[in-house]
């Protein structure tokens, strides 16, 4: 996997336009949880969604993979590849919050 720029991201809206600014995520134990959808975006023409849970906006977020189904629904899958996970955390970041420039 190869480190992302800005520049490669195309921004999307398809999670909202399927879900509204939230969805509901059930984990192992099948306890489901509420997340804002804080960012969808692709690149190299994967999706990804940056999840918040809507009490822990200044903590950490959730990075998801956007997948489309057989039947067309999107669905949200856990990013194993922790190379893949990085890179787009790092991607989100910089895109979130930009360097400033040095004079």
């Amino acid at each position: 996997m190869t480190n992302y720029s800005p520049e490669q991201v195309v921004w999307t809206q398809s999670l909202r336009e399927a879900f509204g600014e939230s969805v509901e995520l059930q984990d192992e134990s099948g306890q489901t949880e509420v997340f804002d959808i804080a960012a969808e975006f692709e690149v190299d023409g994967v999706g990804y969604a940056i999840l918040v849970q809507p009490d822990r906006k200044d903590e950490e977020y959730e990075v998801l993979r956007i997948v489309k189904a057989g039947d067309g629904s999107l669905e949200l899958a856990t990013i194993d590849d922790d190379e893949e996970w990085e890179n787009i955390s790092e991607l989100y970041d910089e895109l979130t919050f930009p360097e400033e420039d040095e004079y």
